[in-house]
Parts: structure tokens; sequence; C-alpha cells
């Protein structure tokens, strides 16, 4: 995750991640993603790593992820990304990250399915009110 140095107030973050600034608050009292740095009048300031962060938690809050795995796939991450990591440390990172993925992968077959069911019945109403509107005479 890349951090070019420069600092994002919190509504900018928000809109960037396209979550609320409640959400992004939360995430930061329950030890998700701590802001980088705080203002000299105390405001929250984020950096592109920061965000790039979130953006993992958001894609991973609507296959059902927990708030512990959400933490530990970030703590994943960032042992993976340290080039100083220990070996054990890598390899338990990356038994995660397997597990993370094989996770998501089904969550991602239930939403295909999920979905199916939601087009087949938006068809059925259709047909069904497209019956109503136009009676046959």
């Amino acid at each position: 995750m890349q951090d070019d140095g420069s600092h994002m107030q919190i509504g900018e973050v928000a809109q960037r991640t396209e979550l609320s600034i409640r959400t992004v608050r939360h995430y930061d009292d329950v030890g998700l993603v701590t802001p980088s740095a705080r203002s000299v009048g105390g405001f929250r300031l984020y950096t592109q790593a920061d965000v790039e962060r979130l953006l993992v938690i958001r894609r991973m809050k609507p296959l059902n992820f927990t708030l512990a795995e959400m933490k530990d796939l970030l703590a994943a991450l960032d042992v993976l990304d340290d080039p100083e990591a220990n070996a054990s440390a890598r390899r338990s990172a990356a038994d995660f990250l397997r597990e993370c993925h094989a996770k998501a992968e089904q969550s991602c077959a239930t939403l295909r399915r999920h979905l199916t069911y939601a087009e087949e019945l938006t068809t059925l109403l259709s047909t069904r009110s497209d019956a109503i509107s136009h009676p046959a005479r």
C-alpha cells in the first residue's frame, strides 16, 4: 500500500471510499484503520494508504467477514508487504490470506445465486405487472 505523504480529512476519505463518516470513525474506534495523523485541532487525517485499507474493509463487509477477520487480514497484508518480516510470519499471513480468499469466493458464489433469484423475481413481477396493466381484451 503506497503513501505519498499527503493527508485527507475524514469527509474526503468518506467520499473516496463510499463509506459514511460515522463508519470511518467507527473503524478508527475499533482499531481497524487508525488515521495516520491528527491536525492541530485534533481532526483525523488520513493518507492514501489509509484509504486503501478502508477499501479492503469495504470490500470485505458485504461478504460477511467479521471485524476480527478484517483486522487479521489487514495485519496479514502488512506482514506480506513488509520485506523484513520473518519467514514464519509470512507463512502465517499467506495462509490466512488463502483462507480469506476461499471465504470470499464462497461468498461471491452465494451472491451470484442470490442475484439470479432476484433477477428471476424481477422478471416474474414485471410480467405480472404488464399483464395487470394491459389485460387481454
